[in-house]
């Protein structure tokens, strides 16, 4: 078994058949599939169903997905702790955050991260639930997640992130305020995210117990929510960070009462870690 098969396997997967996966990798069709044929007769058994119209994985090629894409990451992960202590420097940094903690904390770790270490490549996906970061994790697509601490993350290794206080955003022409009592936010039409979102999470939280959210306005467009409250279409209730950035928008932002609070958790794969991958966690944990 082969790194390169590996790779051509998991291509097929990712991108829904033999063409597709050729061009993405700028191959030769003939050859991606003659090395996942060899794959399969060294393995005993088909990977793919092949359709005229893609490829559908067979329960031999679904069990290899996991374990293909952790092959690959620790073989990277051998390949950048040699580079390091040859002094070649570079590598790269995969991570998957919910998107409100990667507007922070992770973007300022980021920017000292870059700052220390500048010829490291690093590439952030966003996926919308906890559980997709997770699984990101798990199988080696990244080596570090943030997720909302109310996560369940069994077989990682996490960290707790600071707390962070959650406002309500409202139109620019609501009447300025002090605080918002929580008693008050079922008053509230509210513009938010669909529901097993993060975004989503903070309104169900902010209610627990009390009342239904009036939700005014659903949109998977994260971008849109400031826009939706700035034109009038209802209030929203967003972390430290985003609610700033509305404030300085225009939004009127209000701290509730009593305070709510979030806290972000951090997690990472037990055992071999890439080099850029240990320097992020020992500056996100504050060692040197």
């Amino acid at each position: 078994m082969e790194r390169r098969q590996l790779q051509y396997f998991l291509a097929v997967v990712d991108h829904g058949g033999f063409t597709n996966a050729a061009r993405r990798l700028h191959v030769a069709q003939p050859s991606l599939s003659h090395a996942v044929r060899t794959l399969e007769k060294e393995l005993g058994g088909l990977l793919f169903h092949r359709l005229p119209h893609g490829a559908t994985l067979t329960p031999a090629g679904t069990a290899l997905v996991a374990p293909a894409r952790q092959i690959l990451r620790d073989l990277r992960t051998a390949d950048a702790s040699v580079r390091e202590v040859l002094g070649l420097g570079g590598g790269t940094l995969d991570l998957a955050s919910q998107t409100t903690l990667a507007v922070d904390p992770l973007a300022k770790l980021l920017g000292r991260f870059r700052a220390a270490h500048p010829k490291v490549l690093v590439r952030v996906r966003a996926p919308e639930t906890g559980s997709d970061v997770v699984n990101r994790v798990r199988n080696g697509q990244s080596e570090v997640g943030l997720v909302e601490s109310g996560a369940e993350t069994p077989g990682l290794a996490g960290l707790d992130l600071a707390e962070q206080e959650v406002f309500a955003v409202l139109p620019a022409d609501s009447p300025v305020r002090l605080v918002l009592p929580v008693t008050e936010l079922a008053t509230l039409d509210l513009v938010t995210t669909p529901p097993g979102t993060a975004t989503r999470w903070i309104v169900e939280e902010a209610l627990r117990g009390t009342a239904e959210p009036r939700v005014v306005v659903e949109t998977e467009h994260r971008a849109m929510i400031v826009p939706l409250v700035l034109a009038g279409a209802g209030a929203a209730l967003l972390p430290r960070a985003m609610a700033d950035d509305a404030r300085r928008l225009g939004a009127v932002t209000v701290p509730l009462d009593p305070p709510l609070l979030r806290r972000g958790r951090m997690v990472w794969r037990a055992g071999p870690l890439s080099p850029a991958a240990e320097r992020f966690l020992a500056l996100a944990c504050g060692t040197p």
